[in-house]
């Protein structure tokens, strides 16, 4: 028996499907989900969602949220979230390498864009990671994108 999950972002619902399990990074530690588990409200951390139905796996970058988990049902909302097998790593460099210069920079008078620049870090860094633990095939670039 399968539970349903759902993963959606600020702009956008990026999966739904019925799967065997889901795999949460929680900011209290990595939890698997499983059909009939005990209802939970969690936040998450910046992490990996991975959904697995058989031998299929699709994994998901999430960079805060919650999930909300009911018997039959596992319900992320994401802050921001992107289907692995869609990032662009040209572009992911690129904002990984404008946030690390603004970072060396030290922190400015304002505040709140240091503290932007470094969850920009953060996320970049989360999505160069996970296209190389967890992508399967070739690298998406720009070019790439461009030709689907």
């Amino acid at each position: 028996m399968p539970i349903r999950c759902e993963i959606v972002s600020q702009d956008k619902k990026l999966y739904e499907g019925d799967v065997d399990i889901v795999v949460l990074p929680g900011t209290g530690g990595i939890m698997g989900i499983l059909p009939n588990h005990a209802p939970l409200l969690t936040t998450l951390n910046f992490g990996v969602v991975q959904v697995r139905t058989g031998d299929e796996e699709e994994n998901f970058t999430v960079a805060g949220g919650v999930a909300e988990i009911q018997p039959d049902i596992v319900t992320v909302l994401a802050d921001r979230a992107e289907n692995i097998e869609e990032i662009d790593i040209t572009r992911a460099e690129a904002a990984q390498e404008r946030a690390k210069e603004y970072m060396e920079k030290g922190p400015p008078p304002d505040s709140d864009r240091y503290l932007a620049m470094s969850a920009a870090l953060r996320r970049s860094n989360l999505r160069l990671d996970a296209v190389k633990r967890y992508r399967r095939g070739k690298p998406k670039t720009q070019a790439h994108i461009t030709e689907e």
